[in-house]
């Protein structure tokens, strides 16, 4: 485990920038190519604005993401494959981006994404660490049980206030009951892993991720056993440390 600390969001976004396009070059280089996994939310935009003007052959890259709504149509704000398409992949056109689609039939669409994502293992991911000690959409308690790539979950109440307090929706009633998420396990089999959590309002579940127990009430602790993490905070998020 590595623990970087930045004074602002800003300086964090561009530290963040440089390992993360540092970790995808080793990997083209490596393989010839790299598959990469990315997080959402506000507290990924300026990684976002930084990583996108970075020098790597995006052309050898393959994109995944952790989660999306149930029944959240793309042309919606919140929706994390909007986000995606207009903060990353319609920028640097990567080789292939493979989205998480909460609408139609979602058994398959799970199915269908399942089988892209075993085909090699993701070489460099992106994972937040949410108000409540999330990691993706998995929730406390989260399942770390399961062999399932991506699964269907519920959101708790503190997660739905983050989103609304991070201006995606106007009310708590809007916003969706259901997720799809990548499991717990999954995440844990990247190769390298790297969170960037800026922000006072994190403040608290960066510490319980360090120093509570490790399990499925805090679900981010769970990185603490991974070979290679990365963990990027600036001073706010680091306050209680």
């Amino acid at each position: 485990m590595n623990t970087i600390i930045e004074k602002n969001a800003e300086m964090l976004g561009k530290k963040a920038s440089d390992i993360i396009s540092g970790a995808i070059r080793e990997a083209i280089k490596k393989n010839g190519s790299a598959r990469i996994l990315l997080a959402t939310g506000a507290s990924q935009l300026r990684t976002y604005e930084q990583l996108i003007k970075e020098d790597i052959e995006w052309d050898q890259v393959e994109m995944f993401h952790l989660d999306e709504y149930i029944g959240l149509p793309m042309t919606h704000g919140a929706s994390f494959r909007k986000y995606l398409k207009e903060r990353f992949v319609d920028l640097v056109h990567p080789k292939q981006a493979y989205f998480v689609d909460g609408e139609g039939n979602v058994a398959l669409n799970i199915r269908i994404l399942t089988e892209e994502l075993r085909k090699t293992p993701i070489d460099v991911a992106l994972i937040g660490i949410g108000e409540n000690g999330h990691i993706a959409f998995n929730d406390p308690p989260a399942n770390f049980d399961t062999d399932e790539s991506y699964i269907r979950v519920a959101l708790d109440e503190r997660c739905k206030l983050q989103q609304v307090g991070e201006r995606w929706f106007s009310s708590l009633d809007e916003v969706p009951d259901e997720a799809i998420t990548m499991s717990v396990r999954e995440i844990m089999k990247s190769r390298k892993i790297i969170s960037i959590v800026p922000y006072k309002v994190k403040a608290a579940a960066v510490r319980d991720t360090l120093n509570g127990e490790i399990g499925p009430m805090i679900p981010a602790s769970i990185l603490r056993t991974h070979g290679d993490w990365t963990l990027l905070l600036d001073e706010n998020s680091a306050s209680l440390l």
